[in-house]
Parts: structure tokens; C-alpha cells; sequence
């Protein structure tokens, strides 16, 4: 090779700028073609176009492998940032949730008893009293559950009796709160414009009272009054239930007081 051909080869080599994206495609495509391809390219090749050929091939695979040597050596570009793969959830199967516990009685709400109504200051107002007295001086007084009364109406009756003429009387009947108790009437053999009538709740009792209007009297006589009421469906106990009379005749003050026996 004389000196004109290497000076010049020189100074190709030293002006050459290596397109390095370009080398590299041509190297990628170049490990692309089937090796049948490359085989069947022609080898015959004039010897002047081979060597220069050759001496071409040199230069570029000099500055190349310098190219080729710098981009290996630079710090390759960082690649984007994969996402990591994140497995599927696993499913949990949940537990089954346990029921809520029924409500016990102890936790129930209380009801609320009936209201309790208070008597009017000087309203004669008879103080039940323990046991019983059916008889007291001129009076005498039973009470009794009427035959009639049925599963869910009752009625108690209260038989009197005087061996004087009375200028006072009060009578009271007191019907125990035993589920639904309601006044539905009342009535009396003697002359109802004699009475000032009424009904009320009082200490878990409905109680009827029959008061003697000033000025009237009671003959002495057999007398009956009767308090009539509603109640739970059902049989109803009347052992809770009482009757008490106070009266005044010629002999004085008297009274009698007891219970509510069902009627044989």
C-alpha cells in the first residue's frame, strides 16, 4: 500500500463522524439476515474493489469499534421504570357472622302502671282495712263475683243492709288491676238522685264509690249496688278485689268491710 493511499485513508478515518444509532441498526439488521442470505450474496469480487473494500472496512470497523467502545462505556440510557406485577387478591372467605342475641327479658322495657288519680281534699275518701267485718251495729254487707260475669266482662256485686235509718253513707268498691280493667257502669236498687256517683283509678285499683247526698237517707232496708267493668280475656282472680261502707244512723257511726267471693 503506497503512502498517498494511507494518508488519505487517514484523513478520512480522523474527518469521519460515526453516526452510532446508524451503526447500530446496521449491526442489528445485520444479525437479522438468515444465514442463507448472507450465503447467498456473490463472492467473486474484482481484487482492486476487494482490497478497497478491505481498507474501507478497516477505517469504519477502527473508528467504529471506537464509536462502539464509547457507547459501551457511557452509562446506558435508564429504562422506564416497569410496574411491578401485583398479584391478585387472595380471596378470603368470610366468616360466617353470628346472630344477634335475642333481646332478654331482663332487657325489655317495664310498662308503666295505670295513673294513679288522687282524691279531692274533704271528699269522704273510706281506709280499707285488713281481714274482713261483714256486720257492725245496724249494718251488715257481703260482696259476691256476679254468676253472669264472663271471660272478658265482670261484674262485682255488694249486698247492704241496715236495721236503721241511715243520714250517712259511703261506699266504695275497689277492683284490682289485674290486665285491662275498664269501667263500663254501674247501678244501685236505691234512688240513683240519692248518690253522688263516681269512678276512678287509685293504686292499681278501679275504684267505684257511692256517696249519700247531704239531706237524703237510707231507710232501713236490703239494699245491693253493683260495679261493672272490662277485663283481660280470660278468667279473672278476684282476690284482690274489696268493698268497704262507712254509715251513720240514730246509734252512730258503723262500719263493715270485706272481699269479693265468687257466687256458688
Amino acid at each position: 500500500m503506497n503512502e498517498e493511499t494511507t494518508r488519505r485513508l487517514r484523513q478520512a478515518a480522523e474527518a469521519h463522524q460515526p453516526d452510532r444509532a446508524r451503526i447500530l441498526a446496521r449491526m442489528e439488521r445485520g444479525a437479522a439476515v438468515p444465514a442463507a442470505a448472507r450465503r447467498a450474496r456473490p463472492k467473486a469480487r474484482s481484487w482492486p474493489r476487494a482490497v478497497l473494500a478491505a481498507l474501507v472496512t478497516a477505517g469504519i470497523l477502527t473508528t467504529g469499534g471506537l464509536a462502539v467502545a464509547g457507547i459501551v462505556g457511557s452509562p446506558a440510557p435508564s429504562a422506564a421504570p416497569t410496574k411491578a406485577a401485583v398479584p391478585p387478591p387472595t380471596a378470603t372467605r368470610s366468616a360466617p357472622s353470628s346472630p344477634s342475641p335475642s333481646p332478654s327479658p331482663d332487657s325489655t322495657t317495664a310498662r308503666p302502671g295505670p295513673p294513679t288519680a288522687t282524691t279531692a281534699p274533704g271528699a269522704p275518701h273510706p281506709t280499707a282495712s285488713a281481714g274482713s267485718r261483714s256486720q257492725n251495729g245496724p249494718l251488715w254487707a257481703q260482696g259476691s263475683v256476679d254468676p253472669h260475669s264472663t271471660v272478658y266482662w265482670g261484674q262485682s256485686n255488694l249486698v247492704l243492709k241496715t236495721a236503721q235509718q241511715l243520714t250517712s253513707l259511703t261506699l266504695e268498691l275497689r277492683i284490682a288491676e289485674t290486665g285491662g280493667v275498664q269501667y263500663t257502669g254501674t247501678w244501685r236498687t236505691l234512688p240513683s238522685d240519692d248518690f253522688t256517683v263516681s269512678h276512678q283509678q287509685i293504686g292499681g285499683a278501679l275504684v267505684y264509690r257511692w256517696v249519700l247526698k247531704p239531706g237524703r237517707t237510707v231507710p232501713a232496708g236490703q239494699y245491693e249496688f253493683a260495679a261493672q267493668y272490662n277485663h283481660a280475656t280470660g278468667p279473672r282472680d278476684a282476690t284482690g278485689d274489696s268493698f268497704r261502707v262507712d254509715a251513720r244512723g240514730s246509734s252512730g257511726p258503723s262500719a263493715v268491710w270485706g272481699g269479693f267471693a265468687p257466687t256458688p
